[in-house]
């Protein structure tokens, strides 16, 4: 990726105040893009944009809850009204959800889940595409999804059925716009240093130990190697990809 390919560009991160999001949008702005940061992360959103702005790149914070769709509009925009245009998404926001086995599992719990993992990233191609569109230039929507939209996991019914259904909304919308210039892909991480993975592995040294071993790499990714999957996929190497949803997992899916 040349170091400054998206300069000129605008780019939307949804969930962009932590974990993968923050590492995609600094990637982002490393790389000369715009970008908008959505999150419901207020105070870590707007610490973000600061440091971002501070080392002198152009980035601003949008509250969005994903669950809203007026919030979603907003943060489209957002990045319409303040940068001019809108190029790139990330449609990252995301929840884990109660562990529970499926006949545990409660219908508050389901619907929330399904409400930010999957019509969230929706509603956030809803309103993207005709902001896109509007560009008249080549763009790109980068869905995230996770290993568990390529697999079965146990205990976490919603979170693995709202990651499947990012991979299918992916895929269709791929096809409707395939003779278009807007390119959908989905990334599909693995066990990734964030805290997501802090809120349900804790401190508890087995459970971390057991993520671990489960890659072949035996590691954890960082966010900041999703980061550059994403942008990748963005970019002018990924001209003739849509459609696809891409592991990053350490080996993971592989075995």
């Amino acid at each position: 990726m040349a170091e400054l390919e998206f300069a000129g560009q605008v780019a939307l991160v949804t969930g962009g105040s932590s974990g993968i999001g923050a590492a995609t949008v600094k990637a982002f702005c490393k790389a000369g893009a715009a970008v908008v940061i959505a999150d419901i992360l207020d105070a870590e959103g707007k610490a973000l944009a600061a440091e971002l702005a501070k080392a002198g790149h152009r980035a601003v914070y949008q509250h969005c809850d994903v669950t809203r769709e007026g919030d979603i509009a907003a943060a489209v925009e957002c990045a319409t009204g303040t940068f001019g245009a809108l190029h790139h998404a990330f449609n990252n926001a995301g929840i884990e959800g109660e562990a529970a086995p499926v006949d545990q599992a409660t219908n508050d719990d389901w619907e929330r889940v399904i409400a930010v993992n999957l019509r969230g990233v929706w509603w956030c191609m809803k309103h993207e595409i005709p902001a896109m569109r509007a560009t008249g230039a080549a763009c790109s929507i980068v869905n995230c999804s996770s290993i568990a939209g390529l697999t079965g996991f146990a205990a976490i019914p919603a979170y693995v059925a709202s990651k499947h259904g990012v991979v299918g909304l992916t895929r269709s919308a791929a096809l409707d716009l395939a003779t278009g210039s807007i390119r959908v892909n989905a990334i599909c991480p693995g066990v990734i240093q964030t805290p997501m993975i802090d809120r349900f592995a804790g401190e508890d040294g087995a459970a971390r130990e057991a993520l671990t071993s489960g890659a072949p790499m035996a590691r954890m990714g960082t966010p900041e190697e999703i980061a550059r999957a994403v942008l990748w996929l963005c970019g002018r190497g990924a001209s003739y990809m849509t459609g696809q949803a891409i592991a990053v997992d350490g080996g993971w899916t592989a075995r």
